[in-house]
């Protein structure tokens, strides 16, 4: 079983972009979402798609369960999917050994631009980029699937300033 092992911050600042090693274009929506729980279907540059299954209270750790699926299967998902489909650009950057991803919101949450970095264990201590903002590691209102399920809960309750 793979872990899911992340921190999560604003961004305060664009001097992320000079850096960028790729990008993709992504669409997202849960199929079923619970406080501990959730099944995600995910587009790529609308030419590949994943399930995802996350499993665990933690706010750095869970288990992450993902497979490919076919893109037309994913569309179809996405239509029943439970509150809104998020749809964001990430970029991915390195610095000093580690790879942040850096989503940039459209849609519904234009505007709010999100930093995560994946790390190997919950004592790897990833150099932070002076780019960053606040820390928001655990904080549920930035997790994506509240952004998703919860959106016309809190809609206004999100920026990078917060």
């Amino acid at each position: 079983m793979a872990k899911e092992i992340e921190r999560k911050f604003l961004v305060r600042s664009d001097g992320w972009r000079s850096a960028v090693e790729t990008k993709s274009v992504l669409r997202q929506g849960y199929i079923a979402s619970m406080d501990d729980r959730s099944v995600r279907v995910r587009t790529l540059d609308g030419k590949k798609a994943r399930l995802t299954i996350k499993i665990g209270r933690s706010a750095i750790t869970r288990d992450e369960f993902e497979y490919d699926i076919p893109v037309a299967d994913a569309e179809e998902l996405l239509q029943n999917a439970s509150g809104i489909v998020i749809e964001k650009t990430r970029y991915r950057v390195p610095h000093e050994g580690f790879v942040w991803e850096v989503d940039v919101f459209a849609g519904e949450h234009r505007g709010l631009v999100i930093a995560e970095v994946e790390m190997s264990s919950e004592t790897d201590s990833p150099g932070l980029p002076s780019w960053l903002g606040r820390e928001v590691t655990g904080d549920v209102r930035y997790s994506n699937q509240a952004l998703a399920t919860e959106y016309e809960h809190d809609r206004h309750g999100l920026s990078n300033t917060a």
